[in-house]
C-alpha cells in the first residue's frame, strides 16, 4: 500500500512537472508556446516603464533534437509588465538556447543583441547576433577559431556599436608545482575575454587568465583536488566583462571570488576587489561567486560598479542571502577603499546559487534576475521591493533578464486566422483572431471583409488591443477578411494579408439550414458596425451582419423549414385533425410573413410637404 501511494504521488508530480498549464497558446501562432509569469506588485506606481527581456531555457547545454513534435518554447522573449507576451523569437532561432538578450545602441538607434548558443552537434560554434527594431538580423558575429566557441556569458556591445566584448574559455595541460605536486599534471581551463570589431569581426584585444592569475587564487580547487582531463579545472570561471572610458576592462571571476581591473594598455592586473586575502581594497563587506560586474560610473580614480552577489554556489554558501550591490571604489587613496552604497536583498531571503544579473534602470531603480525559475524583481532606490515575478513552472530558468523601453515594428504583417460557425442561417458567426509578433505600440485593431478576393474591403468593426492575441466576433459569414493595426494617434502601422475564412464540415457539425450549405455574405449590405465599446463588451462583437431584409428572409426560410417538418409529421398523423393543424400552421406563417413585410415597408416613408419646403425623411421610433 505504501509503495503504491508513493508511485501515485510520483506520477502526480510528473504530470504537474510536464503540465501545459504554465504555457500560453495562440491560434495565430500555433507553433509557439510562451511561458506564463506569476507576478506580485507591491507598489506599481514606482515601477520603471519598460519591457522584460528574458530568454528561458530548459537545460544550460543544447538539447538534442527529437522526433516528437513540440511547440517552440525556449529562446528570446519580450513581455510587458503584466506578463503579457510581446514577442517570441523561439521559432526564429529554432528553439535553441539564447543568452544575454537585451537592447543595445548602434549609431544612436536602439537595436537588440543576443548570444545564440552553439549547436547540439557542434556544427555551429555560436554567434553574437544583433537585430534591428524590425527583428531582422543586422549582424552575426563569430569568434576567431583559436579563441574557441562563442561563450554564453557575455556579449557586451560598446562604443555606439563599433565593438563588442565577449568571454571565452581555453585549456592547457600544466604541472601542479604551485600545490607542491610537481610530478602530477592536470588540464587547466582558463578564462579570458576579447574585444571584437563588429563590422569586420577582427579581434582588437584579447586577454586570458593563464599566467596572469595563479591557480592558488581559485576557491574552487585546492592542493587536494584530483587531476582532470581536458578541458580540466575551471579554476577562475569568467562570467562578465565591461570597459570604461579609460580603455580598461572590468571582469568577474566567479571561482576566485574576485573582480579584476585589467589594463587596456599592458594587460596587467591593475587591482583586485575581493578574493581570499588578495583584495587591494580596504572594504567593510564581503561577496562571493558573483556575476555581472558592470560599470555604472568610472572617472579617473573614482568608480561605481554593480554586481550580483550570489554568496553561494552549488556546494557552499558564504552568506545566508543573495543580493545585488552597488559599490563605490576609490583607487586614488592609500589604501584604496571600497564601500557598499546600496544593497538589494533577494526577496524571500533565499540564495541564488547559479547565474543571474543586476541592472540599474534610468530612474535608479534596480532590476534583478535571480535566475532559477525566471525569478525577477524590481526595487526602488531606497531598497523597497516594488515587484516580483517568476515563471509559473520550475521547469525553465533564465540566465539574465533586463528591462528596457523599446519600440518594436515587425517587418512581417499581422497574423490572422478566421473561422465560421453556426447551426442555421440565423446564427452564423465568424471568429477572427489577430496578433502581431513583436509590435509594441498597437492600440486598436480594425477589421475588414470583402465579398470576394477582388472586391474592396468593407469595415466591419474594431476593438482595442489588450493582449498578444485578440479575438473578434462578426455576426454572419465573412469569407474574405483582413485587419489593420492602428496606433493610438490613428496611424495605421500595418495591414494583414487577406485571409479566407475556414469553414467546418457543415454536415458533421449539425448544420440544418434551409437550402444547401451556408453562403458567404456581402459585407457591403451590412448595417453600420458597432462602436468599439459595444464590440469590446462582446469580445470583439462586430456589427449586425444581416440587414432587416436578410433577417426577414432568414426567418421565413426557418418558418418554411418548420412547415416542411410539420407536414412530414402530419403525414404520419393523418386524418382531419392533421389537416386542421396544417392549415393553422400555414396561416401563422403567412401572418408572420405579412408582419415582417409590413415592418420592412415602414422603415422609411416620405411625408408630403409644401412646394416651398424641402423634402424630409420620417424615421418611425422603434422604442
Amino acid at each position: 500500500m505504501l509503495w503504491s501511494s508513493l508511485l501515485l504521488l510520483l506520477a502526480q508530480n510528473a504530470a504537474a512537472w510536464h503540465s501545459n498549464d504554465d504555457l500560453m497558446s495562440f491560434k495565430t501562432l500555433p507553433d509557439a508556446r510562451a511561458i506564463k509569469f506569476d507576478i506580485q506588485y507591491e507598489d506599481r506606481d514606482r515601477l520603471t516603464p519598460g519591457y522584460w527581456f528574458v530568454s528561458p531555457y530548459l537545460h544550460i547545454s543544447p538539447d538534442d533534437p527529437t522526433s516528437i513534435y513540440e511547440q517552440y518554447q525556449t529562446g528570446p522573449h519580450i513581455y510587458d509588465q503584466d506578463g503579457r507576451l510581446v514577442w517570441t523569437g523561439a521559432p526564429m532561432f529554432d528553439n535553441r538556447n539564447v543568452f544575454d538578450f537585451k537592447t543595445v545602441t548602434l549609431f544612436n538607434e536602439t537595436y537588440i543583441s543576443l548570444i545564440l548558443q552553439y549547436s547540439h552537434d557542434g556544427s555551429e560554434h555560436g554567434w553574437g547576433v544583433i537585430m534591428d527594431k524590425n527583428y531582422e538580423i543586422y549582424r552575426k558575429i563569430p569568434v576567431r577559431e583559436d579563441l574557441g566557441w562563442f561563450d554564453i556569458h557575455e556579449f557586451n556591445v560598446l562604443d555606439n556599436g563599433n565593438t563588442a566584448l565577449v568571454t571565452n574559455y581555453l585549456y592547457e595541460e600544466i604541472t601542479l608545482e604551485a600545490f607542491n605536486r610537481p610530478d602530477e599534471k592536470t588540464f587547466l581551463e582558463y578564462g579570458g575575454f576579447a574585444e571584437i570589431d563588429i563590422n569586420t569581426n577582427e579581434v582588437l584585444y584579447h586577454w586570458n587568465s593563464f599566467n596572469e592569475i595563479p591557480v592558488t587564487e581559485s576557491v574552487h580547487y585546492t592542493k587536494y583536488s584530483a587531476v582532470e582531463g581536458a578541458p580540466g579545472w575551471d579554476y577562475v570561471h569568467i562570467n562578465s566583462a565591461d570597459k570604461n572610458e579609460n580603455g580598461d576592462y572590468l571582469i568577474s571571476m566567479r571561482f576566485t571570488n574576485t573582480i579584476y581591473l585589467i589594463s587596456g594598455q599592458t594587460g596587467t592586473i591593475m587591482w583586485r576587489l575581493g578574493g581570499q586575502g588578495h583584495s587591494d581594497f580596504q572594504q567593510d563587506f564581503v561577496f562571493s561567486k558573483q556575476h555581472d560586474a558592470k560599470f555604472i560610473e568610472s572617472h579617473g580614480t573614482h568608480h561605481i560598479i554593480s554586481i550580483l552577489n550570489n554568496a553561494s554556489d552549488e556546494e557552499f554558501a558564504e552568506e545566508e542571502i543573495s543580493s545585488a550591490l552597488i559599490i563605490e571604489l576609490e583607487t586614488g587613496t592609500t589604501p584604496m577603499t571600497a564601500r557598499v552604497l546600496k544593497r538589494y536583498n533577494r526577496p524571500g531571503g533565499d540564495l541564488t546559487r547559479l547565474r543571474g544579473n543586476a541592472q540599474q534602470l534610468p530612474n535608479e531603480n534596480m532590476f534583478v534576475c535571480w535566475s532559477q525559475g525566471g525569478f525577477i524583481s524590481e526595487h526602488a532606490p531606497d531598497g523597497q521591493v516594488l515587484m516580483t515575478a517568476s515563471f509559473t513552472t520550475p521547469r525553465f530558468s533564465n540566465y539574465r533578464a533586463y528591462k528596457y523601453e523599446f519600440t518594436g515594428r515587425p517587418s512581417t504583417p499581422p497574423d490572422l486566422v478566421a473561422s465560421v460557425y453556426g447551426s442555421d442561417e440565423t446564427n452564423l458567426i465568424t471568429n477572427i483572431y489577430v496578433s502581431w509578433n513583436g509590435a509594441t505600440d498597437v492600440a486598436m485593431w480594425k477589421f475588414y471583409a470583402q465579398a470576394s478576393e477582388f472586391d474592396h474591403p468593407v469595415f466591419i468593426g474594431e476593438i482595442a488591443k489588450h493582449d498578444f492575441e485578440t479575438m473578434f466576433i462578426a455576426h454572419g459569414f465573412m469569407d474574405w477578411v483582413s485587419v489593420e493595426a492602428v496606433h493610438e494617434n490613428g496611424e495605421v502601422l500595418g495591414t494583414s494579408i487577406v485571409h479566407r475564412t475556414e469553414a467546418p464540415d457543415w454536415k458533421n457539425v449539425g448544420y440544418h439550414g434551409y437550402v444547401g450549405l451556408p453562403r458567404p455574405q456581402d459585407p457591403s449590405t451590412l448595417s453600420k458596425p458597432q462602436a468599439d465599446g459595444e464590440a469590446a463588451d462582446s469580445i470583439g462583437d462586430s456589427s449586425k451582419a444581416s440587414s432587416g431584409a436578410d433577417t426577414g428572409e432568414a426567418e421565413v426560410r426557418k418558418a418554411t423549414s418548420m412547415l416542411n417538418k410539420t407536414y412530414e409529421t402530419m403525414r404520419s398523423i393523418g386524418g382531419l385533425f392533421g389537416m386542421i393543424l396544417l392549415l393553422a400552421v400555414m396561416a401563422g406563417i403567412m401572418a408572420s410573413y405579412l408582419l415582417i413585410r409590413g415592418w420592412r415597408v415602414q422603415l422609411y416613408h416620405r411625408l408630403p410637404t409644401g412646394d416651398d419646403m424641402p423634402e424630409v425623411e420620417y424615421h418611425p421610433r422603434s422604442d
